[in-house]
């Protein structure tokens, strides 16, 4: 199977490698990046076998992902599983590649709350900071 999927009108959509790598998190909706990097630097990652993770403020969850297309937009849609301190929780969520090549999202926490986020690809991780 190919790693892309294509649009009815025959255009390829982008490539999951697109989506691959680390993406640091730098704007949610409905948290502060103070809550956002309480634990480490908010972020959100996606591997080329369909999985990958994120974490946000108290939340670490691992990811299941796929290639689809909403409203004529590229998307990663994913379904999550993790902790949030001690609570298990899960839900799912979205992201699309903008033409500044940063995503934007969203995730939904089951039974809980949601939030539009941004983030951009992790450039260099030397001395831990983010350049």
């Amino acid at each position: 199977m190919k790693s892309a999927i294509k649009k009815s009108n025959s255009k390829k959509v982008a490539p999951l490698k697109q989506f691959l790598g680390k993406w640091r998190i730098v704007w949610m909706e409905s948290w502060d990046q103070d809550y956002v990097d309480m634990e480490e630097p908010g972020f959100i990652s996606f591997e080329s076998k369909n999985n990958g993770e994120f974490h946000f403020g108290n939340v670490h969850a691992s990811i299941d992902c796929q290639l689809s297309e909403f409203a004529n937009e590229q998307r990663l849609e994913f379904s999550w599983v993790g902790h949030d301190e001690m609570d298990e929780v899960s839900g799912r969520g979205w992201v699309s590649l903008k033409n500044d090549g940063t995503l934007s999202g969203h995730i939904f926490i089951h039974g809980g709350e949601n939030s539009s986020f941004s983030a951009k690809k992790f450039k260099s991780l030397k001395n831990n900071k983010i350049n």
